[in-house]
C-alpha cells in the first residue's frame, strides 16, 4: 500500500495547478479524411499543417493516420479555444502537440501563439486527445493560472 500511496503522492505533484477556464474549443475530424489528403499532397500538406516533432511522432507509429488526426483535431480545438479559428493570428503550426512525462499530450505554441495567449489574459491551453481507426477528437481549454 505505502508504493501505491507514494505513486498517488508523485501524480498529485505533477498534476496542473488549479486554473480559472477562460474558453474552451473542440474538433472531431474522420481519419479517412486526413489520409486522403496525405495521399494527394503528401510532404506539401505535413509540411503546411504539422511541425517536424509532430510528424516524427506519428510516422514512428505503424498507422500514422489517426495520430496525424488527433493532432490536426487539436490544433483546431486550440484555435477555437482562442476564438479565432485557423487563419492570420493563428495558423496551423502556431501550435506542435508534444508529450509530457505521463506522455500525456501538451500544447507548445509558437511565438505567434504566445503572443496571442498573452494578449487575452491566459497562461496555458490544456489539451486532451482522443482517436479510434476511424474519428480522432481533440478538446483545449485556455486557461488562466
Amino acid at each position: 500500500m505505502a508504493d501505491e500511496d507514494s505513486s498517488i503522492e508523485e501524480l498529485a505533484n505533477r498534476f496542473p495547478s488549479p486554473a480559472t477556464l477562460l474558453n474552451v474549443g473542440v474538433d472531431v475530424i474522420e481519419v479517412e479524411r486526413v489520409q486522403k489528403v496525405y495521399k494527394r499532397q503528401k510532404d506539401r500538406f505535413l509540411k503546411r499543417i504539422f511541425t517536424q516533432e509532430e510528424v516524427d511522432y506519428c510516422f514512428d507509429k505503424s498507422n500514422p493516420f489517426p495520430h496525424l488526426a488527433a493532432r490536426f483535431a487539436a490544433k483546431e480545438a486550440v484555435s477555437k479555444s482562442f476564438s479565432t479559428g485557423i487563419g492570420k493570428l493563428f495558423g496551423w503550426t502556431s501550435a506542435s502537440v508534444y508529450h509530457g512525462l505521463r506522455m500525456q499530450p501538451l500544447i507548445r505554441l509558437d511565438y505567434q501563439g504566445k503572443k496571442l495567449l498573452e494578449a487575452l489574459g491566459a497562461t496555458d491551453v490544456r489539451i486532451t486527445l482522443s482517436h479510434t481507426k476511424g474519428t480522432a477528437v481533440a478538446v483545449a481549454v485556455l486557461v488562466k493560472e
